[in-house]
């Protein structure tokens, strides 16, 4: 038996290696080959654009119309009642609008006890009380709803008259102001006759009918309020105020304003605004406070 040498040993560890060198490289052949080829690949779609949501825009809120707004249709229609023309379509277009009037009251101080004065306010002393009194305006409706000689519109079938109309007159329809005027009253020189002051010219008035509900009618019955307080707490520095609230309506002719001259051509037209009333509010403008409100019994 030969004794391995170096050499020969050499040359079996070299011939072990590379009989494990191809055992395994064939096994790794052989397994690459048997194994399941991957499944292929499968491109992703690209991803969607993502809609960016459109901004309505919000419907601006319906304005309010003012003491001035007021005073602007009437205006117009006393223009084209003195011009014979027809009424102009902003003026027309203002039915159903809402409206806030402020008509100031008391504006000199508290009314003397018994005054007849159609607003007034006065503090009684004996009860510790403010007492407050405003008397609407009860229009002639033969005047307003029957046929017209030089008003604004056509005239109105006998079948739709109404049967009263009964607001408001605007005090110095001349002025956008519904505060107190500053200053103190005017002088009238000496030696000559008084001074007239004109009649009203400009008034809210709401109009009934037979077929309508008459709850909402006063008749002329004053809004009244009394509240108790001290006289140390009677805060009324610049006199008080109706806040009249409610919607632009219509006469039966279809008209929001109808305007009259009885006096003839030479007279500022006297106009009536039809409305439907909301609320009926007096105000204190110095402490900001509602003393008493009267929701209109025909409100819905």
């Amino acid at each position: 038996m030969h004794e391995p040498t170096p050499r020969t040993s050499r040359f079996v560890v070299a011939g072990s290696a590379a009989a494990i060198v191809l055992i395994g490289g064939g096994g790794f052949l052989l397994g690459r080959s048997t194994a399941p080829s991957p499944p292929p690949t499968i491109a992703s779609p690209p991803p969607l654009p993502i809609a960016e949501k459109s901004v309505v825009p919000e419907a601006p809120a319906a304005r309010i119309l003012s003491r001035s707004d007021i005073i602007a249709i009437a205006n117009a229609a006393a223009d084209a009642s003195s011009s014979g023309s027809q009424l102009s379509e902003s003026a027309s277009a203002a039915e159903g609008s809402r409206f806030e009037v402020d008509l100031p009251f008391g504006c000199d101080g508290p009314a003397v006890e018994d005054s007849r004065e159609a607003f007034q306010w006065r503090y009684d002393a004996k009860s510790s009380s403010l007492r407050v009194s405003v008397v609407p305006a009860v229009f002639e409706a033969s005047e307003w709803l029957g046929e017209p000689s030089s008003d604004v519109g056509n005239a109105m079938p006998t079948a739709t008259r109404g049967e009263a109309l009964e607001g408001f007159w605007i005090a110095r329809p001349w002025s956008s102001r519904g505060t107190c005027e500053s200053g103190g009253s005017t002088a009238i020189p000496l030696g000559i006759d008084a001074v007239t002051l004109p009649g009203q010219t400009l008034g809210l008035a709401e109009i009934f009918t037979e077929e309508g509900s008459r709850s909402a009618r006063r008749g002329g019955k004053p809004y009244e309020s009394v509240r108790r307080m001290d006289a140390t707490d009677l805060k009324i520095d610049q006199g008080l105020r109706v806040r009249l609230s409610g919607r632009i309506a219509r006469f039966p002719n279809g008209s929001t304003v109808r305007c009259r001259q009885p006096a003839g051509k030479d007279q500022r037209p006297v106009c009536i605004v039809a409305v439907s009333f909301d609320d009926v509010a007096i105000e204190n403008p110095s402490t900001k406070e509602t003393i008493a409100t009267w929701p209109s019994a025909g409100r819905t």
